[in-house]
């Protein structure tokens, strides 16, 4: 057998496997169970995984030892599936899906939609038929009917194919900046660490001891907390977020608002991967957004409203990130540059590597651009719109690869929200914020982008030796598969159960209150976006300038986010054990630990992937491990 080489029967796992967890996602969502894609990691592409490494144990023994599948091929089966399943995630199919016939089914008369928006609403990507979206909203009915498939699948292909254009883009830049990230910097990228060790030839992660410990330790904990989630005279063993703000309730302490403190071991577990400096500048930038809170409560900044006007901030940190890791990165992208230029020239030379991805970003881009224009936006608000969605993909994929970032949601400040507090509602037309209402799902939040993904799957190749040609084809693959599957997931479920609208009213109440109110530029948000981009900047500097500088600018970045209050307490604890281990043990100490950590967040996904799918079995909500 080939060690090398990925086979014919591991793409057509791929081509199984990728719609299967598209489905599994979707139907969780569905009986109110959790989504793997709210993490980082994501416990279906670990499960699934761990499943192939059985099957491989146990036929290997009766082949001589020979795998079923090589450590190439699960790598691979690993990328794919998670690459797919970030379609299927709570912040994209789901909130895209919610969108088609939402401004048609809940127009009334008192919210007068059909006068406000209804004339610039896209037909070919929304539909109208109000007996195809009766049984669509209200369930207990089969998307399977000839009106229902007719009325859906021209759509299902549009969104699709946009979705499979911004996928192929972010490849390419993945493919620009790979030899830069992964080759030269040599960045750890922590998240794949677990895919990794699990996939070790001849099973050394699986002969650990301190491993089978720490899968112990989180899968019993997990399961405890599981069954006091059903029969709840059962003790637990946290598992619950406790909100501080529950306690605090005098002025002015009730301003530092949503504040749970919750300890997951999987969270302990992907902390202790974390770099200090990061960790310790989660928490601590946590806090100071509370202090900031209280510091508006105080002075009573009447005129500042949402101070500190948080998401603003982050956005604005997100994209000095991103700014900061090009031009970081300026020398690289200035040799892609020249070689292409050069390779342009008829010398009779080897082609640059990059002409590839530069075509297809040129490529993608302009399918991108037609489509938008043909939802009636303009190209002077399509081009920066998604300048500033790639830039937040950009600054993601870094912090992942260079941090390992548990979480990055990034909620509610996409372009879609940036350019109507820069240029004012009016300046930029009704037309085009119908099209930022239709582009929801792919702003609402960025907890499962793809684009760190593929860029943790060149990772993975570069350290096991995939071929890169065959890897990035079917990431393709993936994407286009859990584009439809996904799609074909949620209008399925929805059929049967009821549309879950609640994404929808989210997008159409907010353009109506932008069409209604038609608000001007909003100065305060404006200036603490570019605060939060210099800020960001100034921290970047300080870590270069100054080596006892431990505040991390990811760490402002993610620590305003919703995403990393649930996660704080586990972060916490996972620092702080880290630290412990360093100093009283050294790397030695740190090294011997790994496993440990490893373990136990392989088995809090164990447990949770089992009542996730029992959930789907007995359709009814479980325990949610991932808050």
């Amino acid at each position: 057998m080939h060690h090398s080489r990925i086979r014919w029967l591991t793409v057509i796992l791929i081509t199984v496997l990728v719609p299967i967890n598209c489905w599994w996602i979707a139907a969780t969502l569905f009986n109110g169970g959790v989504s793997p894609t709210q993490v980082s990691l994501y416990f279906n592409a670990i499960f699934s995984i761990l499943v192939l490494t059985l099957i491989n144990q146990l036929f290997g023994l009766r082949q001589r030892n020979q795998p079923v599948f090589n450590r190439i091929e699960l790598l691979t089966i690993y990328t794919c599936i998670s690459v797919g399943s970030s379609l299927a995630g709570v912040d994209r199919m789901m909130v895209m899906v919610s969108l088609i016939g939402h401004a048609n089914w809940f127009a009334t008369p008192e919210n007068d939609w059909v006068n406000l928006f209804h004339h610039y609403t896209p037909t070919w990507l929304s539909i109208s038929d109000k007996h195809v979206l009766k049984d669509y909203y209200q369930g207990f009915s089969t998307f399977y009917k000839r009106p229902n498939l007719f009325a859906w699948l021209p759509i299902i292909v549009w969104w699709s194919l946009l979705l499979f254009a911004l996928h192929l883009m972010m490849l390419c830049l993945n493919s620009i900046l790979r030899k830069q990230w992964v080759e030269s910097e040599r960045l750890s990228y922590p998240i794949i660490q677990l895919p990794v060790e699990m996939t070790q030839s001849k099973g050394h992660f699986f002969r650990s001891p301190l491993m089978w410990l720490g899968f112990a330790l989180g899968i019993t904990i997990n399961m405890i907390n599981g069954l006091n989630f059903l029969f709840p005279h059962l003790p637990s063993l946290g598992g619950k977020l406790y909100d501080l703000q529950l306690i605090l309730t005098e002025r002015p302490w009730n301003a530092i608002g949503w504040s749970p403190l919750a300890v997951f071991p999987f969270g302990v577990g992907l902390s202790f991967f974390i770099p200090l400096d990061l960790s310790f500048s989660c928490w601590v930038f946590w806090i100071i957004w509370r202090l900031e809170r209280l510091l508006g409560a105080i002075l009573g900044m009447k005129n500042w409203p949402r101070f500190p006007y948080e998401p603003e901030q982050s956005h604005g940190a997100y994209l000095g990130l991103c700014v900061f890791a090009l031009w970081m990165s300026r020398h690289h992208l200035k040799k892609v540059l020249e070689q292409t230029l050069n390779s342009m020239v008829p010398t009779g030379q080897k082609k640059s590597s990059y002409m590839a991805p530069l075509i297809g970003l040129v490529i993608g881009m302009i399918f991108i651009v037609i489509f938008c224009l043909r939802m009636r936006m303009s190209i002077g608000i399509i081009i920066p719109f998604f300048i500033i969605w790639f830039a937040i993909g950009i600054a993601i994929t870094r912090l992942r690869a260079e941090l390992g970032s548990p979480v990055h949601d990034l909620h509610w400040v996409g372009p879609d929200e940036m350019l109507p507090s820069i240029l004012g509602v009016r300046r930029i037309g009704v037309s085009n914020l119908v099209g930022f209402t239709y582009l929801y799902a792919l702003n609402r939040a960025h907890r499962s982008h793809t684009m760190p993904h593929q860029l943790e799957g060149f990772k993975i190749a570069e350290m096991v030796g995939t071929p890169l040609v065959r890897l990035t084809l079917l990431m393709l693959l993936a994407s286009l598969l859990g584009a439809v599957a996904s799609f074909v997931a949620f209008v399925t479920l929805s059929y049967q159960n009821g549309s879950l609208s609640w994404f929808g009213t989210e997008a159409f109440q907010r353009l109506e209150g932008w069409l209604t109110n038609m608000p001007e530029t909003d100065m305060p948000a404006v200036g603490f976006a570019v605060f939060g981009f210099f800020g960001t900047i100034l921290l970047s500097l300080l870590r270069i300038r100054f080596l006892w500088w431990n505040l991390h600018p990811v760490g402002y970045a993610i620590s305003g986010s919703w995403a990393i209050n649930p996660m704080i307490g586990s972060i916490f604890i996972g620092w702080l054990l880290k630290w412990i281990v360093l100093k009283y043990g050294g790397i030695s100490w740190h090294r011997s630990a790994i496993p440990l950590f490893l373990g136990i967040i392989l088995g809090e996904f164990t447990g949770g992937a089992i009542w996730s799918l029992l959930g789907i079995v007995l359709e009814q909500p479980t325990y949610r491990f991932l808050f």
